[in-house]
């Protein structure tokens, strides 16, 4: 059997924290916060991130706001709280271990290839996303990473509806959706300047080395995931939980927008296939946008 599922029914994500608790306040609290202003974290921080990233890379903005390492990581903290807020209750003690072993494989395989170039091909950072460890690999480097690994996941057990519940066509297709989700990340990270490849390659400037060590290093933090949580409880969360892949709905935004604007066709086209999987799980559609809107602007 696969240790990913329960004996019984799925159990309730907020099993063991009784009513009334502080966990659960806190929880109720934070899920009304993200309800609230869905529209702002999802759509309007990824829009101005574009807008500003751009702006830095084509020496628009002042010193002060190009590249700023403080804003670019409350950014991306504030596009993360949906999904952050949408897993807490499925944290346990086996998951915080099996993350904490996959924040430390993130900065060890990162290390290694900014100091030998394997497994990703040489690459350099152009600018400092934040304090650095080590001098060569940011410290803030799990808070860009395993997100994409948690909803390439998510979304994938979405899609594939009952398929999810066979171990080896959902960790395929939540491997082959985090290599997917490099065809967008990378090219757009290195028009607006994030690193560069040496030589650069032909995926605009990206080297097909790249995508054989993300295979790599997205198959193991795939497996680590998948090991992490209780399956059934995470998929009746995701499944219940509206915002659960809002994040991604700031990624395909932000990085699709910086590729059509460097154009990046291909890479772009990506990002819109990830439009189709969202799309596929029938919560992102034109009454999702009336309940996502600031409430003042609801019945406009």
């Amino acid at each position: 059997m696969d240790s990913g599922e329960s004996a019984g029914p799925p159990s309730n994500p907020t099993a063991g924290v009784s009513s009334g608790t502080a966990r659960e306040t806190v929880q109720r609290r934070l899920e009304a916060l993200i309800r609230e202003n869905r529209f702002t974290v999802a759509v309007v921080f990824p829009v101005i991130g574009a807008v500003t990233l751009v702006g830095s890379a084509e020496g628009m903005l002042p010193a002060p706001l190009a590249y700023n390492p403080l804003l670019i990581l409350f950014g991306t903290l504030v596009m993360r709280s949906p999904l952050v807020v949408a897993l807490l209750p499925t944290i346990d003690r086996r998951a915080v271990a099996v993350l904490a072993v996959l924040t430390g494989y993130t900065y060890a395989i990162e290390l290694v290839g900014v100091r030998t170039g394997w497994p990703y091909g040489t690459f350099e950072y152009g600018i400092r996303l934040g304090p650095m460890l080590g001098g060569d690999v940011p410290l803030a480097l799990p808070l860009f990473f395993v997100p994409l690994v948690l909803n390439a996941t998510l979304l994938t057990l979405l899609v594939l509806r009952d398929r999810a519940a066979r171990v080896g066509p959902r960790l395929l297709a939540a491997i082959a959706a985090v290599v997917a989700v490099d065809l967008v990340l990378d090219p757009g990270a290195v028009a607006i300047g994030f690193w560069e490849y040496v030589p650069p390659g032909g995926y605009y400037g990206v080297p097909r080395s790249n995508y054989w060590g993300w295979l790599l290093s997205g198959t193991v933090a795939v497996v680590l995931v998948d090991r992490a949580f209780d399956r059934a409880v995470l998929l009746e969360r995701v499944r219940t939980c509206e915002f659960a892949l809002d994040d991604l709905v700031s990624f395909v935004l932000l990085w699709g927008a910086i590729n059509v604007l460097y154009g990046n066709w291909l890479a772009a086209g990506v990002a819109g296939l990830f439009c189709l999987g969202l799309f596929r799980t029938d919560r992102y559609d034109l009454a999702m946008l009336s309940t996502a809107l600031p409430g003042r602007w609801r019945g406009r």
